[in-house]
């Protein structure tokens, strides 16, 4: 392996001071003079489910976007485990930051095992060529997200709902450390929507995983999350566990809206019921 490639800092050396993934006064705008991200700062410890709320057009997806280094902030850093994110090497990167968007172009030709099988590419070296370890972490991707009967099936021939858990396939066997997903429930219906929070969930409980999640669910997020932050204008208007967010005097001025807040007697957590205006 090229010294350029070699991950500068593996988790096991990673310095235990400070968040796990800190974003310190981050700007950013498409255009000049119209900023999407104003001074956006947050850090999220290491092995937490945090979920991003807040409007359409709050900068959400922007940060998702520069916290995979698609997007360099124009002011401000990321680090990652202490290191700065411009200082990773990209395939060093790549084998420790997963990134779902929102909307994926179905890969024509392609089945959904290969699909999957593509978020191993990472590791499998400069000729490409799959190993046995790469084919068990495709196909145990394919179980845990109830996609294994789409394996022979070409991508562009399953539904916007299935084509969305292959892609989290694909991310999952990528065996990352950080996973960033962009409302990844969005199109699916509320069976795969708890399975794959419950997934999501599972990797941070069980594996030490790290995993940020645009949701415009307010009350899914908060049923599955350790930590929520709400964007709003691109800035942090909120951030905390999730019955320090979802407060009514916290929600209905960001959302412009009147929401009522009430708890689950099951499992203790907030959920959110919008109010219409009188």
């Amino acid at each position: 392996m090229a010294a350029k490639d070699r991950n500068p800092l593996t988790p096991d050396d990673a310095p235990a001071a400070g968040p796990y993934l800190a974003v310190e006064g981050v700007e950013f705008a498409y255009a000049p003079g119209t900023p999407v991200l104003r001074g956006f700062s947050m850090g999220l410890a290491r092995g937490r489910l945090a979920c991003l709320l807040g409007p359409n057009g709050s900068g959400k997806t922007t940060l998702l976007r520069i916290l995979v280094g698609l997007l360099d902030p124009q002011a401000g850093q990321v680090r990652l485990a202490g290191t700065p994110l411009a200082d990773y090497p990209r395939a060093a990167l790549a084998r420790r930051v997963a990134y779902v968007p929102q909307e994926t172009l179905a890969a024509v030709g392609f089945t959904a095992l290969e699909t999957v099988l593509m978020g191993r590419s990472p590791h499998t070296g400069a000729l490409g060529f799959e190993s046995p370890a790469d084919w068990r972490a495709a196909r145990e991707a394919l179980r845990r997200t109830d996609t294994e009967r789409f394996a022979g099936r070409n991508l562009d021939e399953l539904s916007g709902g299935e084509r969305q858990r292959v892609i989290i396939a694909r991310a999952l066997a990528q065996e990352p450390d950080l996973i960033l997903l962009d409302e990844p429930t969005s199109f699916l219906d509320i069976k795969h929507q708890h399975d794959i929070y419950g997934l999501l969930a599972g990797l941070v409980r069980d594996e030490g995983k790290t995993v940020v999640a645009v949701s415009h669910d307010l009350s899914l997020a908060a049923a599955y999350a350790d930590d929520l932050v709400l964007v709003d204008e691109g800035r942090v208007a909120a951030s905390g566990p999730p019955e320090a967010v979802i407060r009514p005097e916290v929600l209905s001025p960001v959302y412009d809206t009147p929401v009522e807040v009430r708890t689950d007697e099951t499992t203790g957590r907030p959920y959110v019921l919008p109010r219409p205006p009188r």
